[in-house]
């Protein structure tokens, strides 16, 4: 499967590359060709499932996880103060994914800078949204973060929409990090340096379920 956004830039270069083939000028021709061949690996989009308990909070990047600590002032204003990022490089998947399912109650978006990804400061002045879910197991924080190659960051939802865990939330062209908030009740299953697959693998376990 491939992301809907991701066909223009597979379909573009690829009739590009082939009318400068036609036309015989294939030192343009293959390079714009490969270009396209690269955004049809790059907007993959596989199937995930994620097997774990209902209190589990699902990854919601694939990548490397480059933070697992203290959040910063204003998300622990808000009653989360643990903080876990993961950067995703270009040859990563770039499909977010819902960590758990809830219900879209905030949403911002700040147009910023395009800083290096794996910078802490990105977190606070790159481009980004501020997504705030609440579901059984209480709220949660993601932001979707731009870095230096990164163009646009996608989001699909609006305040009131409700996700299932591992639904799709959107995506980051051409590689960037998300950071997820959780309560300080979380348990978190993660450390720095391991590898991680959006709406598949654990990050932390969250508390009572508000249900019970």
């Amino acid at each position: 499967m491939i992301a809907p956004e991701g066909w223009i830039f597979v379909w573009v270069p690829v009739c590009l590359g082939g009318a400068a083939l036609f036309f015989g000028a294939p030192w343009l021709g293959g390079p714009v060709i490969a270009l396209g061949l690269f955004a049809l690996f790059f907007f993959r989009n596989p199937d995930r499932q994620c097997d774990h308990s209902s209190e589990v909070a699902c990854s919601p990047a694939d990548g490397k996880v480059i933070v697992v600590g203290s959040a910063p002032d204003e998300l622990a204003a808000r009653g989360l103060p643990r903080q876990i990022s993961v950067f995703m490089s270009v040859f990563d998947v770039h499909v977010n994914r819902a960590p758990t399912a809830g219900e879209l109650i905030d949403y911002q978006y700040n147009k910023g800078r395009k800083i290096s990804a794996f910078k802490d400061k990105a977190s606070l002045e790159n481009e980004q949204n501020l997504s705030v879910w609440e579901g059984a197991f209480g709220r949660i924080a993601l932001k979707q973060i731009a870095g230096l190659v990164a163009r646009r960051i996608v989001f699909d939802h609006t305040p009131g929409d409700c996700v299932k865990r591992g639904d799709r939330i959107g995506l980051i062209r051409y590689g960037s990090r998300v950071d997820i908030f959780l309560p300080d009740n979380a348990q978190t299953l993660v450390r720095v340096g391991d590898r991680v697959r959006a709406g598949e693998s654990p990050l932390a376990i969250l508390g009572r379920s508000t249900e019970s």
